[in-house]
């Protein structure tokens, strides 16, 4: 694989910061899909030559011509001749190629053989990328819960305190979904396949220019690719396409419960935590924006959608489709670069994230004690007996907050609960039941 040409600057990403000159951008614009493109039609001449199908030198002399260079902007002009950029591609190749090999330029294939072989190698490299992000991601996230496996915060639930839980809890949570993302894009990855079957799937072509089992074509092409070797042609069978738009928009969506948590917790009223070099504010100089989480939570928004296009495609009529094919290209471009920059993002997220333990111990104390009030219905009641535990703290709870008293405090002055150890029962540090060992636990995934 030769490297790509710089991309255009009209491919630069100007109203997308949440990609702009991240690694998965760089192997998605057009440059990186002109590449793929070429690399796709020195292949095929090269697996053809592999079975005795041209004559020898045919492949070196395709792989050479594709080096290039080609100019994008002429390509995408009159792409719109035939609508792909394969037809005006395979003239120019066909031409650098020279007159003894260039007839074995594309010889046998359809123009959706190279344009969906391409768009598997593209979608291969860049999910390469992003699964490098992700692995960042797990680790920083995996060293975050095993330091605060026992850092005691409030849970929330519906906006609100619930129980208190550990911060280590809720980091290994949010590692558990990233790996979930691994694996599911490293199954994709791994079986993304070649593309080719000719004008209608058959195959029929390479049998006329002499291919004694033409079926055996397919898999030295995907050889000479790195890619899986298919079954069928899959024209209208867009099963790579679908897998492609679940593990995206699934990574998407699992770093951007990472993100959104984080957005909560930094707020101001909140600051349990901090992005590592917050981004700045263009008119408020006291600010130290979370930038990082704020793209994710970006892309996240998006990529459901795009996805969605990309299951319609499925909807694909005949041999080769009118329109369902040609729909993929754009938004499969965009959930690779929106989900390659959210695994960016999230890797410089989790790896500076700022974590404020003290903060999130006076925060356990604003409800004044009722964060334990579950612990204390179950305790009491061996005490007082159901109905009265009950009774008791339906009649304490409001007045914590009316006279600004800690639950403790109340309750040690009942007579009846003399000798009970109050400050422990109400502690919230000592009511995270088993957080510290499901965080062990989570951390045990490899």
């Amino acid at each position: 694989m030769t490297p790509a040409t710089p991309a255009h600057p009209d491919d630069a990403g100007l109203l997308a910061p949440g990609w702009t000159g991240s690694p998965a951008a760089a192997a998605t614009g057009d440059s990186a899909f002109l590449r793929a493109l070429l690399d796709a039609e020195a292949a095929l001449t090269r697996a053809q030559e592999s079975l005795g199908l041209t004559p020898e030198g045919a492949g070196a002399a395709v792989t050479r011509a594709a080096a290039g260079p080609y100019d994008v902007r002429s390509l995408a002009e009159r792409a719109r001749a035939g609508g792909n950029p394969v037809i005006p591609l395979v003239a120019d190749l066909t031409a650098a190629t020279g007159e003894t090999f260039g007839p074995y330029v594309h010889r046998g294939a359809t123009s959706q053989d190279i344009m969906d072989t391409a768009t598997m190698l593209v979608a291969a490299r860049a999910l390469d990328l992003v699964l490098a992000d992700l692995g960042r991601t797990e680790r920083a996230l995996a060293a975050l819960a095993a330091r605060h496996r026992d850092t005691p915060m409030a849970g929330r639930t519906l906006t609100q305190h619930a129980v208190p839980t550990t911060f280590g809890l809720k980091a290994a949570g949010w590692r558990s979904l990233v790996l979930d993302a691994r694996d599911r894009t490293t199954a994709v990855r791994d079986a993304l396949p070649a593309q080719l079957g000719g004008a209608a799937g058959t195959l029929a072509a390479f049998g006329a220019y002499g291919a004694p089992d033409a079926t055996a074509l397919p898999a030295a092409y995907a050889r000479e690719l790195g890619l899986r070797a298919p079954l069928l042609p899959w024209h209208t069978l867009r099963t790579p396409i679908a897998d492609l738009a679940g593990c995206l928009a699934f990574s998407a969506g699992a770093l951007g419960k990472l993100a959104a948590d984080v957005l909560t917790l930094s707020r101001t009223e909140i600051a349990e935590v901090a992005e590592g070099g917050g981004g700045r504010s263009s008119a408020m100089p006291h600010k130290a924006n979370p930038v990082r989480a704020t793209l994710i939570a970006a892309a996240a928004r998006r990529a459901p959608q795009l996805a969605a296009v990309l299951y319609g495609c499925l909807v694909a009529e005949d041999e080769r489709p009118a329109g369902a094919w040609h729909a993929e290209w754009e938004p499969l471009r965009d959930l690779l670069r929106l989900t390659g920059g959210a695994a960016r993002d999230a890797a410089e997220l989790a790896e500076g994230l700022r974590v404020r333990p003290d903060v999130m111990r006076a925060n356990l104390d604003l409800t004044h004690g009722l964060i334990v009030s579950e612990r204390l219905s179950a305790e009491l009641s061996s005490v007082l007996g159901r109905a009265r535990a009950k009774e008791l703290l339906t009649e304490l709870a409001p007045r914590t907050e009316t006279e600004g008293r800690p639950l403790a405090e109340l309750l040690a002055e009942e007579d009846e609960l003399r000798g009970v150890d109050l400050g422990a029962l109400t502690d919230p540090a000592r009511y995270t039941g088993s957080a510290g060992i499901l965080t062990d636990r989570a951390l045990e995934r490899r």
